[in-house]
């Protein structure tokens, strides 16, 4: 990762991870879900956008911007497990998410990654890559994709 899991945990204003997943290696307790988002560099999603240039203060908003859609997403997990009640912890990482999440799995001794398949189709994933096919091949534990639902199946 290029920072640290507790580091950009920290700087996101989310508590770090890995403290939860050494936690829930102690005797006695139960495991402890760690919510795990990954981001793009801020420097690096400029220069994917086309900017040749781009001023501090764009680099400064762009942070502020991704930072607080990492805020809510981690949030919104970590409500979903208070409704069912699992004791959870979170952290947020910087870097290209398929060597982030590796790296933040192996760091954390992680017993299963569960993660969301976005749905795309055979062509966008060609194009794309896909996290979750990266992960599932290259993680050192065992993994768990689970896909979007199917909007037919639910009416």
């Amino acid at each position: 990762m290029e920072e640290s899991t507790e580091a950009a945990a920290t700087a996101s204003g989310v508590a770090p991870g890995a403290g939860g997943a050494e936690a829930a290696r102690a005797p006695g307790l139960m495991k402890v879900v760690v919510v795990l988002h990954a981001q793009h560099r801020v420097d690096r999603s400029a220069a994917e956008a086309g900017l040749a240039y781009a001023p501090p203060t764009a680099l400064d908003s762009m942070r502020r911007a991704q930072e607080e859609n990492s805020r809510r997403a981690v949030a919104r997990a970590l409500d979903v497990c208070r409704q069912k009640q699992a004791s959870a912890t979170a952290a947020v990482v910087e870097g290209d998410p398929k060597e982030a999440i590796c790296e933040a799995v192996e760091e954390m001794r992680a017993d299963l990654l569960v993660l969301g398949s976005r749905g795309l189709g055979m062509v966008k994933r060609a194009l794309l890559g896909s996290v979750s096919d990266y992960l599932a091949h290259h993680a050192c534990c065992p993994v768990l994709i689970v896909k979007p639902p199917n909007k037919a199946h639910h009416k």
